[in-house]
Order: C-alpha cells, then sequence, then structure tokens
C-alpha cells in the first residue's frame, strides 16, 4: 500500500480469510468476535489476527453480535429465532433466549449487564432481563430494527435504527425525542457522544444537549456502518467497499485515513481494537487489520504517480520472532521486514531477484542477508549495502533455505542437500538423499543447522550439518524432531482451496488456511508463530502459543 499525492491510504497489516460470509463483528479490548453464516463464532486476537477460540452451539447463521461493556459477557443473535449468552472466561452458554419467530438482526447489552435489547426483522425491539430470562416490554418500530445500541454508561439509554430514522428509548420503552434521519448510530464509549450516519452525510452529537460536534461527508452516500475508537477521538465510517477516519478531537474534525479494503465487495462491520488499528470485516469472506497513522510509503518506490495501491505477490516468508522480526519478499524482488506485534513495515529494500524464483531471508549480525535462486546459480546479497556477498553454481535447484544459525545456505540440487558458506561461499557439506517422488525441503521448520527434506509420500530425512568442515549426522529420530505441524495439501500454493493445518501427533486440525497464495510462498514455523505470504502481496502470521505454550 502506498500513500497518494492527495489522500491518505491506510496499512493493511494482515488478513483473515474464513470460510462463509462474515455477518458481524464485536470487540472488546484485543479480543474480536466473528460471526458468519458458519454455525460457530470465530475468537480472533486482535494484535496478532490468530484464533484463539471457538465458540460452538449455534443452529443457523450468527447475525449479529455484542460484548458486554466489561468484555465478561458476549450476545450472539442468529437467524434461527434464538440468541445465546455466552460466558467469555469459561467459553460456555449462560442462557439461550427464544425471539419468537424472528430473525435476530441486532444485539446490545446494558452497561449494568442486566438487560439484552434485540432488534428483529417483525418491526420490533425486545427488552430481555438477563436474570431472569423474560422479555421485559416490545418496543414497536417503522420497519425492522436494523440496530440496537444501549449507552456504554447509562443502561437506561437505548438507540435503534429502523425505517431510515434514529430513535432514541428509555429502558422502559418510552421515546425520547427528537428521532433523526439515519441509517446506522453508535455511541462513543463514554456515553456522552453518539454518530449517525445518513447516506453521505456523518454527524456526531452530544448525547445530553443533542447539539452537533462534527459533521462531515463522504462521496459514496451509501455509508453502512460507524462507530468510534476506544480513546473517542476517531470516527471510522464504511461506504461500499471504503472505509474513512476522521480525527474529532479538534474544533476542525479533519480525515486522517481512508483504507480501501475489500475490492467490489461492501463492508458490513467495523471495529476499532484499539486507538491505532481498525479491523473490517465483509462478504469476501475476510477480515483486515489496519494500522491508523502508520507511514505506508514504500521507501522503494519512487513514482508515486504509477505506483499502484496493491503489492506484488509474496515469494517468500521468513520469522525471526526472538527478534520481533518476520520478513518477506514480493516477485518485484522487494524484501521487508515486518515488526510481529504491530504489523507495521520496518524497513525495505529492493534487490535484484524478479519473478518467481526460491528464495530465503534472514538477519545475521544485524544485517538482512537475502538469497535466491536463477539459472542454476545461488545469489547471497546483503540488503543494506545493496551488493552481492556471494555466486554459488548449482544444478537442477528446487528449494532454498538459510540455516537457522544463519551460519549456510541449504539448497536441494537434484537428490542432494548441499550447504554452503554465507559469508564465504565455500561448500560446507553435502548429502545425498535416499528418497523419490520429488523431494522438497521441509517449509514448516528451521533450525540452527539441522535440515528436514519431505517427499510427496510423506517420506521424511533429517540432517544436522553441524560446524562447517564437519560430516552431516543423519537425524535418527525424525518423528521426534520434527515439529508437531503438519500441512494436509502439500508446499504448492496456486489454489484457493483452503489447506489443513494438523497436530502430527494427534491428529487434530488446529487451523485451516484459505485464499490464493503467492506462487513459491514458502510457510515457516517455529513453534509459536506461523507465517506465510498470499498473491495479493499481504503476509498472514499466526500466533499458536495457546496451543503449544
Amino acid at each position: 500500500m502506498v500513500k497518494g499525492l492527495q489522500d491518505k491510504w491506510g496499512s493493511c497489516s494482515r488478513t483473515v480469510s474464513l470460510e462463509r460470509n462474515i455477518l458481524a463483528l464485536s470487540c472488546w479490548n484485543n479480543t474480536i468476535a466473528v460471526g458468519s453464516e458458519a454455525l460457530d463464532i470465530i475468537i480472533l486476537d486482535g494484535v496478532t489476527g490468530s484464533q484463539t477460540a471457538v465458540l460452538s452451539w449455534h443452529t443457523g447463521s450468527v447475525s449479529s453480535l455484542t460484548f458486554s461493556s466489561d468484555g465478561t459477557l458476549l450476545v450472539s443473535g442468529r437467524r434461527d429465532s434464538t440468541f445465546n449468552l455466552w460466558d467469555m472466561q469459561t467459553g460456555g452458554v449462560v442462557k439461550t433466549f427464544s425471539s419468537y419467530p424472528s430473525w435476530v438482526l441486532s444485539v446490545s447489552i446494558s452497561a449494568d449487564n442486566t438487560m439484552i435489547a434485540l432488534g428483529s426483522d417483525k418491526d420490533t425491539i425486545h427488552m430481555w432481563d438477563i436474570q431472569t430470562g423474560v422479555c421485559q416490554c416490545v418496543i414497536q418500530q417503522q420497519s425492522h430494527a436494523y440496530h440496537v445500541s444501549f449507552s456504554p454508561t447509562n443502561p437506561q439509554h437505548l438507540l435503534s435504527v429502523s425505517g431510515g430514522k434514529v430513535w432514541q428509548w428509555n429502558i422502559n420503552g418510552h421515546q425520547i425525542s427528537p428521532t433523526y434521519e439515519g441509517f446506522y448510530s453508535a455511541f462513543s464509549p463514554d456515553g456522552t457522544q453518539f454518530v449517525l450516519s445518513n447516506k453521505g452525510v456523518v454527524t456526531v452529537r452530544n448525547s445530553e444537549s443533542r447539539e452537533t460536534v462534527a459533521e462531515f461527508h463522504v462521496a459514496n452516500d451509501d455509508t453502512r456502518y460507524c462507530c468510534f475508537s476506544p480513546d473517542g477521538r476517531l470516527v471510522a465510517v464504511a461506504a461500499g467497499s471504503t472505509a474513512y477516519v476522521w480525527d474529532i478531537s479538534s474544533s476542525d474534525p479533519h480525515l486522517v485515513e481512508t483504507f480501501i479494503c475489500h475490492s467490489n465487495y461492501y463492508i458490513n462491520s467495523l471495529t476499532f481494537p484499539s486507538p491505532s488499528s481498525l479491523i473490517s470485516a465483509c462478504h469476501d469472506k475476510s477480515v483486515k487489520f489496519w494500522q491508523i497513522g502508520a507511514s505506508s510509503i514504500d521507501p522503494v518506490a519512487t513514482d508515486l504517480k504509477s505506483t499502484t495501491l496493491t503489492s506484488a505477490p509474496i515469494q517468500s516468508v521468513s520469522l525471526q520472532a526472538r527478534d520481533g522480526i518476520a520478513i518477506s519478499s514480493d516477485s518485484d524482488g522487494v524484501v521487508k521486514t515486518w515488526d510481529i506485534l504491530t504489523g507495521l513495515c520496518r524497513s525495505s529494500f529492493q534487490t535484484p531477484a524478479k519473478g518467481h524464483s526460491y528464495r530465503d531471508a534472514q538477519i545475521i549480525n544485524s544485517k538482512v542477508i537475502f538469497v535466491w535462486c536463477e539459472d542454476g546459480k545461488v545469489y547471497i546479497w546483503d540488503t543494506e549495502k545493496g551488493e552481492l556477498l556471494q555466486t554459488v553454481v548449482g544444478l537442477d535447484l528446487k528449494g532454498i533455505r538459510i540455516s537457522g544459525d544463519g551460519s549456510k545456505v541449504f539448497c536441494l540440487d537434484r537428490e542432494y542437500i548441499k550447504a554452503w558458506s554465507v559469508w564465504t561461499g565455500e561448500p560446507v557439506g553435502r548429502v545425498k538423499l535416499k528418497m523419490g517422488n520429488n523431494p522438497y525441503l521441509d517449509p514448516l521448520y528451521v533450525d540452527g543447522s539441522r535440515i528436514w527434506v519431505k517427499s510427496r509420500d510423506s517420506q521424511t530425512q533429517g540432517w544436522d550439518f553441524g560446524i562447517s568442515g564437519s560430516p552431516s549426522i543423519p537425524l535418527s529420530n525424525v518423528s521426534a524432531e520434527r515439529p508437531r505441524l503438519d500441512f494436509i495439501g502439500g508446499p504448492a500454493y496456486l489454489t484457493s482451496t483452503p489447506f489443513r493445518i494438523v497436530d502430527r501427533v494427534t491428529g487434530r486440525e488446529v487451523f485451516q488456511l484459505s485464499g490464493r497464495y503467492a506462487e513459491f510462498s514458502e510457510v515457516q514455523w517455529d513453534g509459536q508463530y506461523l507465517i506465510t505470504g498470499y498473491e495479493s502481496g499481504e503476509v498472514l502470521i499466526l500466533d499458536f502459543s495457546h496451543l503449544y505454550p
């Protein structure tokens, strides 16, 4: 993503792809709940994007979600006329409520955790007592109650959206004047303000005086969603496939970010996990994580007018979690380092490695060293100096990897594993494989001076090349030495069919990766983080520490 000459373009740090269309998002601190046409609720980490839990109980699509103000409870509405109250500490269902013969379109919990407001497709809002499970009153609406929202500080105050109007109610169902034209509304975190979106006009009002605090316009008059940041300083609005973020903290509200989110798909939900990040979701089955206020200018780009807003396909990824760093390279030869926790780009380097090729990168002695194969040769490149360190001649190269200790470059050359010194280019080891059926370097693990090779028929061999000049040692217990994760589907990422990540010991599926992966993108796993690249130019990092502490 490149910052344009006129607009401020936001930086997308990661994308999480799901199997079904996403219908709802809710956020409490860095915990993200995702509801979709699937029957489960996916819980994601708001920083890493990794899946931390799955809540399974539903028999219909999850159409709406909301956390309580203290994050202990989650309400989920679905398209089977029922809604659940979840205990977020145990992951269990506290109560299941029936909304009679209506679909649940929206839900909200009062600030004191005593009431649930439910908007339905039967032009009504039902007020439910959490303790007794009894409906206390029914509020009639002009049309479908598409959105309901309790004040985060006043459990007596409720907003609703129906028939193109925003209504205000008290807990007993009595209307509070006036009403406003609008198709969505949301309270600020402290309850002192609320925001209204009405086609192309977005208005922020004081909750007590009803006076206008700020007003701004968007070019696309199809605004569908709006929300406040946790500190109340920012307002985000979704309009079509674009999200806009305004700073309303001063007397001069101004646009600070524009996110081109989801191609031709409409955004159907936005949420702020922090004051500096935004999460969007839509019917293209993806959840995108965006950085606010981070520079997104690619240091390699020199002509902003001719630079597109999408990156070239990712060709390789590597992890150095001990330093909090991930490294990617794309088909344009750009190598980037990323902060694992924030998703921000730390540095960017241009290299001569263009097109599709086997490649790898690592920070060695504070330098980013990049290697790639081309025309039967291996090139070792110092990215910071922008110069070639070594060139090594191979034959039929089928893979390349820098050793985990940073001392060697491993290559799969026909039926041999060959190793060269990173710094001298001298050969430091060679072993002949005793396996057929298209061997390939195991993409899921890098550790010290050890390397694993797999074949299409699931054979595995491991070797420890030790200190340069010493004989290579076969690993006697490959099964125990290798990590617990396996990819079901192989190392070719040219299909949109999901790849299953499976625990090799238990056989249990722990995750699915969806989307189109970049050609020759090499997944890496270090025991906690798993990283891969996409054809879209994005890099995905998953944290599995909750499964393998």
